[in-house]
């Protein structure tokens, strides 16, 4: 098959340069064990034979030292597998800086969809007012939370950005250098990260990256609009959990919260400070200095003391005096830079990107608990009231709550925080913290709860300027969602709420949680449906709901193509803006350099405006809806079949990494949620529930149940429909893209060897033949010959990602049959395995 020049492109650019520059990795001395670069394209090699032979690893490595190594004793095997893990890694962030380097170049070659080509199809079907008119009140907001997949330190983040410039230049000698000093640093956190240091590693990215990368983005739509006054600094917004995300997270408190707010907003203030230094050195007239220097001074001691502040309407009064004097005295010289400076401030103000406070409605409920006993309405606990009683208190009684009223911790820090909320908003603007999330929404009590804390903390009769958002994520929230939201807007006082919010609720739905509770396909068709009928009852109530989507790296936690899923979203789902939230992996793989940034922005926004330029608006309609709502069902009724399984939490336990996400240094959180000591898959984060099938090359929440349920259909109506629905339906083909990518990751001959485990081997059999079948039928209903082939360029690089990471995996499961065995070294095993997880978490780039 004849390749694309996007294909060709690659090659050369990418997968050439990564094998030249790894050979040169390869052949640099290491640390205690020689030729160890020699040895691990051979132990590579070794492995694939082996594990495609139906060996098991513990045979492959056994035989690989006998045959390939002079080792004799375990330890020096041992040290052997470190080293070889080391390298691994390090061969990762080799790969990923020879991709990030030819980024830009590829972008030429390749078919999205740009702004200017959106302004084009709107000039030539007439219909650019309405463009501007949509985009003079769309947005497009990235969160980024500090979900534990991220953990590189600083160090290393700045050899990765090193190493893309100097493989895009081709500076042999100096990547020569930067090997040798990526081979002796180490790419491990020493200790646990604080939310405090989780947040500082994301607000090195706003500094470095996003704060030029939304300034550029926004420049350039404006110079593409045939308009001279579109002015909505709120088109591309930046949203932040780490430091306000407390669900889950004891050790995210109210005063970490507030060092997190005062970080952002002093950096943002750097970011001012340099930008106002070089306009100094352009702005050399004698009347205009004064105001420079004065307001230099100003941002000057707002840089380093977070009781320092300085407001945007005093930074931007200062800016626009000195853009009238450029205008009227100075011709406009710099006038430009000055207006793009300005706008800059009008996007971040002063608070470089909104900390949203999350919490779960457990714990809610847990404090309007102590406060009604407190306040005497009740004796022990909530169902002493009746739902009319309870709801005529939460919305008309004024409290005066304090923390220092109560004993139990977390009822104080609630209270702290929601009082916190009120001070960062002093100190970095409204927007610095308006947004409350409520994880595990299932009634309407989940938002009145917040609505009452917020009126007995901080705000009593006047408006409260803080979005309550309820996030549905379980199938049981998203099936009452509707009726939940109908009740609240029925309440008046909500309402009211509501309308001082500029008629706008956003409401938060939740991939991860929802694929864990209802498996891939089931868990992504309800929430299409959710979205629809909230978009009715918000349209029914003249209420423009905004959608938040808790979107994860994979598509088994709601990721996949980001711009294939906005673009194929029903007419019937409100298109006010674009919310999303990125972490981990993702951020740097996604949104780590300034041009990935401004590209899958720029995908986002056009992704949204599509909608209104494609002519044909895009619908599901009811024989296709018929389809899809069948294969759901089938494919729940398998995957609930899978959870029931007696030994589905004993396979995770004791078949995967799933305990040793919790030993690993790389998030604050907890791995599961709750101190009980016995596993439950509701306690279980998605994060390291995902992560594990990852590391076990296995992805069954990305694809499981998606073949019995294509293979019932297909037996019933036959292959073509299905085929014609594929062809027609964006939704559809999206899922059954995004699955196709889970899938091309999965591996089953790594862990064959657990066939033959009289414990475990039916359940494996399960979560193969299912595999198997899926495999079989995506291909046929997309009439592809293999996995992703409409996907040339990912499919490239997924297979060169997990070629690296082959003898890490291979070593992984060889430790874990070591423990099986019980060695006599079982910590240096158990080491072992907990030390390979974030190797693989980050070829995969959005592995958990």
């Amino acid at each position: 098959m004849k390749k694309s020049p996007r294909e060709i492109e690659y090659n050369q650019s990418v997968t050439n340069k990564f094998n030249i520059y790894n050979s040169l990795f390869l052949s640099l001395p290491f640390q205690k064990i020689t030729n160890i670069g020699i040895l691990i394209p051979l132990l590579n090699h070794e492995c694939r034979k082996g594990l495609e032979s139906g060996k098991e690893p513990l045979e492959i490595l056994d035989t690989f030292f006998k045959v390939h190594t002079s080792f004799v004793s375990e330890k020096e095997k041992i040290d052997f597998m470190f080293r070889v893990i080391q390298f691994v890694e390090r061969q990762v962030v080799l790969f990923d800086s020879a991709e990030d380097a030819a980024f830009a170049q590829l972008l030429k070659d390749g078919d999205h969809m740009s702004f200017p080509t959106c302004i084009e199809i709107a000039d030539i079907k007439d219909i650019t007012p309405f463009l501007i008119e949509k985009m003079s009140d769309f947005s497009v907001r990235i969160v980024f939370t500090a979900h534990p997949t991220q953990f590189y330190p600083r160090s290393v983040l700045d050899i990765i950005e090193k190493l893309r410039v100097l493989v895009r230049e081709n500076k042999i000698d100096e990547i020569d250098l930067t090997l040798q000093q990526l081979g002796l640093t180490s790419i491990m956190n020493v200790r646990k990260p604080t939310p405090l240091d989780e947040a500082k590693n994301i607000i090195y990215f706003l500094r470095s990256v996003y704060y030029d990368a939304v300034g550029d983005l926004y420049a350039r739509v404006k110079n593409h609009l045939p308009t001279s006054d579109f002015d909505n600094p709120e088109l591309i917004q930046l949203g932040f959990w780490p430091g306000g995300d407390r669900d889950g997270n004891p050790f995210v408190t109210a005063d970490i919260t507030a060092q997190v707010a005062d970080e952002l907003r002093m950096t943002l203030m750097k970011c001012y400070y340099h930008e106002v230094k070089g306009l100094a050195q352009k702005l050399t007239f004698r009347e205009v200095e004064d105001h420079i220097a004065t307001l230099k001074g100003q941002l000057y001691v707002t840089m380093f003391d977070p009781l320092q502040t300085l407001s945007a309407e005093e930074i931007l009064d200062q800016l626009n005096r000195v853009k009238d004097l450029l205008r009227d005295n100075f011709n406009g010289v710099y006038l430009k830079d000055l207006e793009s400076f300005i706008d800059k401030v009008k996007i971040f103000k002063t608070h470089f990107a909104t900390l949203d406070i999350r919490q779960n409605h457990g714990e809610h409920e847990n404090v309007i608990t102590a406060i009604l006993k407190h306040e005497k309405r009740i004796r022990n606990n909530l169902d002493e009231l009746s739902e009319q009683d309870l709801i005529a208190i939460l919305v008309h009684e004024n409290f005066e709550v304090r923390a220092d009223q109560f004993t139990d911790e977390l009822v104080k820090d609630t209270i702290a925080t929601i009082k916190q909320i009120m001070s960062i908003q002093t100190k970095n603007g409204e927007a610095g913290c308006n947004r409350y999330i409520i994880s595990n929404s299932e009634d309407i009590f989940s938002v009145l709860f917040v609505f009452a804390l917020l009126r007995w903390c901080g705000w009593k009769d006047g408006k409260i300027p803080v979005d309550i958002v309820p996030l549905f994520e379980s199938m049981d929230g998203m099936k009452h969602a509707e009726a939940i939201m109908q009740n609240l807007f029925d309440i008046p006082q909500y309402r009211s709420h509501v309308r001082s919010r500029r008629d706008r609720q956003n409401i938060m739905l939740g991939f991860s949680d929802g694929t864990k509770d209802g498996g891939y396909l089931q868990a992504n068709w309800s929430i299409f449906k959710t979205k629809e009928v909230l978009s009715a009852v918000c349209d029914h109530n003249g209420i423009k709901v905004i959608f938040f989507d808790g979107r994860g790296g994979p598509p088994a936690r709601g990721g996949g193509k980001t711009h294939r899923f906005y673009a194929s979203q029903s007419r019937r789902i409100a298109n006010h803006a674009i919310q999303l939230t990125i972490q981990g992996q993702t951020i740097t793989s996604q949104y780590g350099t300034r041009a990935h940034f401004i590209h899958n922005c720029e995908q986002l926004l056009t992704a949204g405006l599509s909608h209104g330029l494609s002519g044909e608006e895009v619908d599901i309609y009811k024989k296709s809806r018929e389809i899809i709502e069948r294969l759901a069902n089938l494919s729940y009724e398998k995957y609930v079949e899978l959870k029931n399984h007696k030994q589905f939490l004993p396979y995770l336990e004791n078949k995967s990494t799933l305990k040793y996400y919790g030993m690993a240094n790389i998030g604050s959180r907890p791995a599961k949620r709750g101190q009980t000591a016995k596993l439950t898959l509701q306690d279980l984060r998605a994060i390291s529930f995902v992560g594990s099938w990852s590391q076990l090359k296995q992805n069954v929440p990305g694809y499981f149940g998606i073949g019995t349920a294509l293979k019932v259909v297909t037996d019933d109506i036959g292959i073509e429909i299905l085929q014609e629905l594929y062809s027609q339906v964006p939704f559809f083909k999206a899922l059954i893209l995004n699955s196709m990518m889970s899938m091309s990751k999965c591996y089953f001959e790594l862990t064959s060897y657990i066939k033959r485990d009289e414990e475990y081997k039916d359940f494996w059999n399960i979560l193969y033949e299912e595999f198997e079948l899926s495999k079989q039928m995506v291909l046929l209903v997309s009439q592809n010959s293999y996995l992703m082939e409409e996907e040339p360029i990912s499919h490239s690089s997924i297979k060169i990602r997990e070629n690296i990471v082959l003898p890490l995996l291979t070593i992984q499961q060889y430790a874990f049959q070591k423990i099986e065995q019980k060695s006599e070294h079982l910590q240096s095993y158990e080491k072992i395995i907990h030390r390979s997880l974030y190797g693989n978490i980050n070829a995969s780039r959005n592995s958990a």
